[in-house]
């Protein structure tokens, strides 16, 4: 990947801000394990590595340990049963270890780089992504998403200096993963709509360019749909290079408005639901997926269907809201909206925008049918129960969702409009 070029095309940016990102080295190459050693050495990587894995990633990596220790490392283990959360008790311990080590790799995706970066970010070290599957958008990403007090919140992290991945090892892995990475990817269709809707409604900042970068990482990968559970080198590879481009996107523009909308915010609810109820939550990207299916639904139809609208100010029922999360997560509700982001948007200016709004649905989000053919031609779950969801935890979710975040989405414009999101669901 020409991350010279990505730099280039987004200098002297008519948005007015300054695009950088830290990763120097992007290698995704058939058979490139054996190589990770020399690819940290040329990279500056100093001799003694804290290598972050689980059983499951540490066994699709074979070859990573020898690799490293012919090229001189001296590496230190952290190997997990199976990670599956990123929790802030794991970062504490990451921590703990990192204070006579150089740098840090992870053999792995989602949860496992998640607890790395912020280790990272926090020490100062070296860091390093080998990734074991194409299942997530965050392998670029400079934030994490960490559980604290049952809280899923983003917390700043370290962008990695080095991305590797072997394409042999990235299209072995299973394929529920790696539908789970198509299923982050189609996300993007409702990030890019709301990011430019909050754009003209509130003038949050937005940059034409940088959602360029997602658009052609979105038509990178939904080309190759019905490949992308295949055992498929090439497939597998161009898919993790999509992966990337989005997480670049994300630190180019300083926030995760370029990959993620009202569907991660969703997926974050039911996450911290489950969580407080000691349920596995199903991998992040398949539920992505599953959401983005009904919001694209449910938000073209809504732009279809109401051509006019009369806003008022906010008329959230707040007891209403706390009722629908645990009383441990009540103090970050509360300063997610405090104030809540509507504070900034005028009825007026609702009501100006609102055909502008139907616009940029209509242009950007794709019809349902194409999008579901998509998902199916990934081997992507598309309803509420593949991932375990029943009627009544979906539509909390869906209602109660905004307040998690600080963020202008569609969803949270709903007590504005006097209109229920379930109601153009099904």
């Amino acid at each position: 990947m020409d991350l010279n070029k990505i730099l280039e095309n987004t200098k002297n940016c008519s948005c007015g801000k300054k695009h950088t990102f830290f990763t120097k080295a992007i290698e995704i190459g058939s058979g490139i394990t054996k190589d990770t050693g020399n690819i940290l050495r040329g990279n500056g990587f100093e001799d003694r590595l804290l290598l972050v894995a689980d059983q499951n990633t540490i066994a699709a990596a074979k070859g990573i340990r020898e690799s490293l220790s012919a090229s001189g490392f001296t590496v230190k283990e952290q190997i997990y049963d199976n990670l599956i959360y990123a929790r802030a008790e794991e970062v504490e311990e990451l921590l703990a270890l990192s204070s006579d080590v150089d740098g840090i790799i992870s053999v792995g995706t989602g949860s496992l780089n998640d607890i790395c970066r912020v280790t990272a970010y926090r020490t100062g070290k070296k860091f390093c992504i080998f990734a074991t599957a194409p299942s997530m958008d965050g392998f670029a990403s400079d934030t994490a998403p960490i559980i604290k007090n049952n809280f899923k919140e983003s917390w700043q992290a370290e962008q990695p200096l080095v991305i590797i991945g072997d394409t042999k090892v990235l299209a072995a892995a299973p394929a529920e993963l790696k539908a789970s990475g198509f299923g982050d990817m189609v996300a993007k269709y409702i990030g890019l709509a709301e990011w430019k809707i909050s754009n003209i409604l509130i003038g949050e900042y937005y940059c034409e360019k940088i959602a360029d970068i997602t658009r052609d990482a979105l038509k990178k990968i939904t080309s190759l749909a019905d490949k992308i559970c295949e055992n498929d080198e090439e497939a597998a590879g161009a898919v993790m290079e999509s992966l990337v481009l989005t997480g670049l996107a994300m630190k180019l523009a300083g926030c995760s408005r370029p990959a993620s909308g009202a569907e991660h915010v969703v997926s974050h609810y039911l996450e911290c639901y489950k969580v407080n109820r000691g349920i596995w939550p199903e991998f992040h990207g398949k539920k992505v997926g599953v959401i983005t299916v009904l919001l694209n639904r449910a938000y073209r139809r809504l732009a279809e269907q109401v051509t006019e609208i009369e806003p008022t100010c906010d008329k959230t029922d707040w007891d209403k809201v706390y009722s629908k999360y645990d009383e441990r997560m009540h103090p970050d509700i509360r300063r997610m909206n405090t104030p809540t982001v509507t504070d900034e948007v005028s009825p007026e200016k609702l009501k100006q925008c609102w055909g502008q709004i139907r616009k940029i649905i209509l242009e950007t989000l794709p019809e349902d049918e194409y999008l579901t053919s998509l998902m199916k031609a990934a081997g992507a779950a598309i309803t509420p129960e593949e991932v375990h969801v029943g009627r009544e935890l979906l539509e909390d979710a869906m209602r109660y969702h905004p307040y998690m975040r600080h963020r202008l989405i569609i969803t949270r414009l709903m007590p504005m409009l006097g209109l229920d999101i379930m109601d153009f669901m099904y």
